[in-house]
């Protein structure tokens, strides 16, 4: 089976293929496909690795081009012809890709296609959270920034077979972000998806606080792609600030470095706890074949878990159980009809 890896458009390809590589070694049964600059695929790369091959793609889609304009006019762009390969292979079972992520949805959309039923493909990321070894699935984290209410309870139905698959937990729990806890809280849109939400076969609790996102005791938060997108950016950004604070004031006297000595080990895996790489990249569900959207600044951690999602979203079914519970869910003909004709 192949894994498709597109390192074009992000910020450092050594580390994608780096990290490309690790997970090759790992799972000697798949093949990854690295799709890019063929020269420099080659100096990065190595030998001794059997289960990796290229695709040399010379062209780049970068964050100032129009998505659908550059996947017509750049068909010799790593990410265009990345998922050229995933379609013409019959085992491919997967992309990853670090580029714009605008550009991934869109080409994602049009070549890969979405499954029928499905209003919205959602990018669904991981966050880990104040349990050990949990992590709380945001959805949408940035792939539609303006939604319709009709969007968020496939958001949450998707969401839910994605982490029932990959975690195992009959009944994951769900929360809809909203300014309170109450059911009448959020503004419109929020307010209106809340009921279309609740009559789902879900484990939906109810209306969620940001500053609960993180807790431990949600496995799914669902959300518009704006304000989810924000609530992923602002606890990156506070774990950043918080790990720096916390070696500053270790640092800060003789005393405070003796006692960074004796927390030296716990002060690392807190840290290890808090790097959102160690997750990999975020999912878009609702596509006919997994695609992990990987950060941009990916490194050989981030690029590695991005492709082990891949096969995890593989080896447990993800898109078929996902397929199978939009056709078990009934969608209102005129709804989906005026969805799709704008």
């Amino acid at each position: 089976m192949k894994i498709i890896v597109d390192i074009g458009g992000c910020d450092h390809p050594d580390k994608m293929i780096a990290g490309a590589v690790n997970s090759a070694k790992a799972h000697p049964d798949y093949t990854i496909v690295l799709v890019g600059d063929g020269e420099l695929i080659k100096r990065n790369l190595g030998g001794g690795v059997p289960n990796i091959v290229t695709e040399h793609a010379p062209d780049v889609i970068t964050n100032d081009d129009s998505p659908t304009r550059a996947i017509r006019q750049k068909p010799d762009s790593s990410l265009v012809r990345a998922i050229s390969v995933l379609n013409e292979s019959e085992d491919a079972i997967g992309l990853v890709s670090g580029g714009s992520t605008g550009a991934v949805l869109t080409a994602s959309t049009l070549l890969i296609g979405r499954l029928k039923g499905v209003h919205r493909a959602v990018l669904a990321s991981f966050m880990p959270t104040g349990k050990e070894g949990k992590f709380v699935c945001i959805a949408d984290c940035g792939a539609n920034v303006d939604c319709k209410p009709e969007f968020l309870p496939q958001f949450a139905l998707m969401a839910h077979y994605y982490i029932r698959a990959i975690t195992g937990i009959d009944r994951p729990v769900v929360g809809l972000l909203s300014n309170g806890a109450e059911d009448r809280k959020g503004d419109e849109r929020t307010k209106a998806a809340f009921p279309l939400i609740k009559e789902l076969p879900i484990n939906f609790i109810g209306n969620i606080e940001a500053r609960y996102a993180i807790s431990g005791e949600y496995d799914i938060v669902v959300a518009d792609g704006f304000a989810g997108n924000v609530l992923v950016k602002s606890v990156e950004g506070t774990a950043k600030v918080v790990m720096k604070l916390v070696k500053e004031a270790m640092t800060s006297s003789f005393k405070s470095k003796l006692g960074a000595l004796l927390l030296k080990k716990s002060v690392y895996s807190l840290r290890d706890r808090m790097d959102y790489h160690a997750y990999g990249g975020a999912a878009f569900l609702g596509l006919k074949k997994p695609v992990i959207k990987a950060h941009g600044s990916s490194n050989e951690v981030s690029s590695a878990a991005s492709v082990n999602n891949v096969i995890r979203m593989y080896e447990h079914n993800v898109v078929e159980e996902i397929k199978n519970g939009i056709a078990a869910t009934s969608v209102d003909a005129d709804i989906e009809a005026n969805i799709e004709a704008e």
